[in-house]
């Protein structure tokens, strides 16, 4: 299964008690790929999975596919900063049924080059899976460069492509330059989906996309349609509700957006806490501005 070109790192639904709310994430899941997505990252960034404990994850992974079914890609993030962890995550994602394996540059540790080539072989050579591998130098204080990358996709066949936070245009153009073949480049960061784009990238693992997955649409069709214009003013459209979006510590906008289009997806586990009322006023008036209203 492809993994998709809009991928949505979904955010996970916890009810009133603070407990996962499976039947509600299975809920939005579908709905997301009902307005576009075809693929969706479960228990990331955005699904605050470091905060989810091992059977938790396994469980929500098990939960979104049996509702999706083959209808667009489950990309389990099972990566941390501990290998023999991630590799165990890795086996269980399978085991639930994923599709597809996220895994992080690990966190506050900060390998070097020649530990997170070490570490992502291990993960490549404990599953069947195709492996995405999230550089996010902002969250983790390391970058994996281009060179560490590629020479990863070429020792294991499974390492499928990258989901390319660091915000680095020339880093990420090199990558799309020097990937061999079948090797995917995910924009990292919405405000840089379009760019990216018109580097050769093959789609983009957002956060707006919760809300603008449509425009995403268009915005690639029109783009590989041959009009950039077109493309152009979606893009300039959506950097109002992308920048309220990232106001304060994702996902905490991004949670709170949802709940006002009538999903229960409770509050952030701590340590994120809740919306700041002054960044609610902001958003609130974005969202009508989205054919979104109905779920």
């Amino acid at each position: 299964m492809k993994l998709g070109t809009i991928v949505t790192a979904m955010i996970t639904p916890f009810d009133a008690s603070g407990e996962i709310d499976y039947r509600e994430a299975a809920r939005l899941a579908a709905w997301l790929v009902e307005r576009g997505n075809d693929g969706l990252v479960i228990a990331g960034s955005t699904g605050e999975g470091q905060t989810l404990t091992p059977d938790e994850r396994a469980r929500l992974f098990a939960s979104v596919k049996e509702a999706l079914g083959d209808h667009a890609a489950v990309i389990a993030n099972a990566g941390s900063n501990d290998t023999r962890d991630s590799v165990r995550s890795v086996k269980a994602a399978e085991n639930a049924g994923a599709d597809g394996i996220l895994a992080v540059v690990p966190y506050y540790n900060k390998p070097p080059q020649s530990g997170m080539t070490a570490h992502f072989s291990a993960i490549a050579e404990a599953t069947s899976l195709p492996v995405v591998i999230y550089n996010i130098p902002g969250r983790t204080a390391v970058n994996m460069l281009p060179e560490t990358l590629l020479e990863l996709a070429r020792r294991h066949k499974n390492i499928a492509g990258v989901k390319e936070s660091s915000g680095d245009l020339k880093q990420i153009g090199f990558i799309l330059r020097d990937r061999a073949p079948g090797f995917s480049v995910w924009a990292g960061d919405d405000h840089l989906f379009l760019p990216c784009l018109a580097m050769g990238a093959d789609g983009v693992v957002g956060v707006a996309s919760h809300l603008c997955s449509r425009e995403y649409v268009a915005m690639v069709a029109a783009y590989r349609n041959g009009d950039a214009a077109e493309a152009a003013r979606i893009h300039r459209s959506l950097l109002p509700l992308i920048d309220a979006l990232f106001a304060t510590t994702s996902p905490i906008p991004v949670k709170w957006a949802m709940k006002q289009l009538g999903f229960n997806v409770g509050a952030c586990r701590l340590p994120l806490d809740g919306m700041p009322e002054g960044l609610a006023r902001n958003l609130h008036p974005l969202l009508a501005q989205y054919d979104y209203s109905r779920v």
